[in-house]
């Protein structure tokens, strides 16, 4: 706080120079030195302040506001050669301003250049053993406040920001516990600890996790954390709220992303992320490419959304992005954090996903979906199958509001995954009290294909005989292997949905398959006790999806 009350008094003198006419006559010149020295004092306070209050980078481009007042009541309060000399002074102060002002309306292509995305078509299938991080977070903050209980003094703290990562191997959501005002800051002095919970397995509680913190968001003067890293780096831009990352051991660790602006004082691109330890106030920086491994979101969701925002409205500029928008794709705003919302990979490398939908009103087709490295910000933007249009976000949620219009339930932070080769909308669906009832999937390409159940693999399981009874066909875009197997049919189901037959048998040797009639229609005469050849896609499910069947009898 020492150097920013130094750095505010040698600007408020500078100011006060600017302001102050410093060639009078003889008999006017005994009130220079006071004027000077009063006015200096006054602005020292007034910098102090706003520094102090905004928690604003001090850089002395920040400065052009008072630059234009400074020069321009110097302007006008002197005579003479000083008037000239204080005149150019002001002009330059305009212009400088009138640059930061309008930067813009002129940085538009530099944004889109630091936001470029490398272009592929799909995402590489989901991997049907593995369950996604699917626990919606107002799910899990509900349930995070029913087990307050645990927090000891409840009445002085409350529940913090809400964020996913991956810990020890296992998804789970993190929240702090914070303080619920001023006064109760002054009497508990620090706060006990956070919350952590499965973002995977809905059943799961909350756990209470003690570890007291001093420097945190609901702190107040210099024990906030924001204002404490500020008041330690006082020049860096940072960007986005102060986030926790807990680390293997359980430690926990406030981060918070800077960068640099793009021009002037307008636009942002991530360089690195600095981390404060909230017990003792400790900061450390790193670069982006010597983020410790235990850090999942480097580059904060703020910072992501912005450079969506650029990727996707600026391709021709400014003005195009304005009036007649021409290839313009809009990023949505379903995200649950910024308008983006945290994914996993199968590596457990954690994304921020994002769909880009068109800026005609009324127009739910989705044009493309981007995935950004949360550890690196680099980013990749998909244009799925040219040759089909893709719902976006937006559309899911309309349908599952219909779907569920009298119980008046709502979809909440929906995914595009690939699921057995077909774009599909995975979304948990809550009521009007914020519980989860259900998990929702619908193919982005052909929305009469759904289905729900209470878990994302059961949905999952149901979805696959969804898409052959669709007409889609299971074949060989998921992860699994191909395989083959041939044996002798111990039982069969078969159901007449629609215009195919769904037919599900069992081999001898234990094992289960699920085919449809459209992918072989002979299908429809499979008896107990026929020998077939069957080539399926080894999922590790109950069911395994055939791609070809083969029936000795009538061959």
């Amino acid at each position: 706080m020492g150097l920013t009350f130094l750095y505010s008094i040698g600007v408020a003198i500078v100011a006060a120079l600017l302001i102050m006419p410093l060639t009078l006559p003889k008999e006017k010149r005994k009130g220079i030195v006071a004027g000077i020295i009063g006015s200096a004092v006054v602005l020292a306070i007034i910098v102090f302040a706003f520094y102090y209050v905004t928690n604003i980078d001090r850089n002395p481009s920040a400065l052009w506001p008072l630059a234009i007042l400074a020069t321009g009541i110097g302007t006008f309060s002197t005579t003479g050669k000083e008037q000239r000399v204080k005149g150019v002074l002001f002009l330059a102060a305009i212009v400088f301003g009138g640059y930061m002002l309008s930067a813009v309306l002129f940085n538009a292509d530099e944004k889109f250049e630091s936001a470029k995305m490398k272009q592929e078509v799909e995402i590489e299938a989901f991997d049907e053993t593995e369950t996604p991080a699917s626990v919606p977070p107002k799910f899990a903050r509900n349930k995070m406040k029913k087990a307050f209980g645990q927090v000891p003094n409840t009445s002085y703290y409350e529940l913090g920001n809400l964020q996913i990562q991956k810990v020890n191997d296992e998804y789970v959501y993190i929240a702090p516990v914070e303080f619920s005002g001023f006064f109760k800051w002054l009497n508990g002095d620090t706060t006990p600890g956070y919350f952590t919970m499965s973002a995977t397995n809905s059943s799961d509680n909350p756990k209470f996790i003690k570890e007291e913190m001093t420097y945190t968001p609901s702190s107040f003067f210099q024990k906030n954390v924001a204002r404490h890293l500020r008041l330690e780096m006082p020049e860096k831009i940072f960007n986005g709220a102060m986030q926790l990352e807990i680390d293997d051991e359980g430690k926990s660790h406030y981060i918070r992303t800077f960068g640099e602006f793009v021009s002037a004082r307008n636009g942002f691109e991530v360089t690195g992320v600095a981390v404060v330890e909230p017990q003792t106030g400790d900061i450390k920086a790193y670069a982006l490419n010597e983020v410790p491994p235990f850090i999942d979101g480097a580059v904060s969701p703020e910072a992501v959304s912005l450079q969506n925002s650029y990727f996707g409205n600026y391709i021709h500029g400014y003005l195009n992005s304005k009036f007649s928008k021409k290839d313009v794709r809009l990023p949505t705003d379903e995200g649950i954090e910024a308008n983006v919302s945290p994914v996993f990979n199968e590596n457990g490398a954690m994304f921020y996903f994002t769909d880009f939908t068109s800026p005609k009103e009324g127009v739910d087709s989705m044009l493309g979906y981007s995935l950004t490295d949360a550890r690196t910000g680099e980013a990749t933007y998909f244009t799925g199958n040219m040759d089909e249009s893709y719902m976006d976000s937006q559309g899911a949620l309309q349908i599952i509001e219909k779907k569920f219009i009298e119980k008046k339930w709502s979809g909440e932070m929906p995914i595009l995954y690939n699921f057995y080769g077909e774009a599909s909308w995975l979304t948990p669906v809550l009521d009007a009290n914020g519980f989860l009832q259900n998990y929702f999937i619908v193919s982005a390409a052909n929305p009469e294909i759904s289905t729900f159940a209470n878990t994302p693999n059961k949905a999952l399981k149901l979805y696959k005989t969804a898409l052959q009874r669709g007409g889609s066909s299971v074949d060989g875009s998921s992860n699994a292997e191909e395989a083959k197997v041939s044996g002798t049919v111990e039982r069969v189901y078969k159901e007449r949905v629609g215009e195919f037959t769904i037919v599900s048998f069992l081999l001898t040797d234990g094992t289960n398959y699920l085919v449809s009639s459209e992918i072989s229609p002979l299908v429809v005469y499979l008896e107990v006790g026929d020998k077939v050849t069957v080539t399926y896609l080894n999922t590790g499910e109950l069911f395994l999806p055939v791609k070809e069947l083969s029936i000795t009898e009538l061959d």
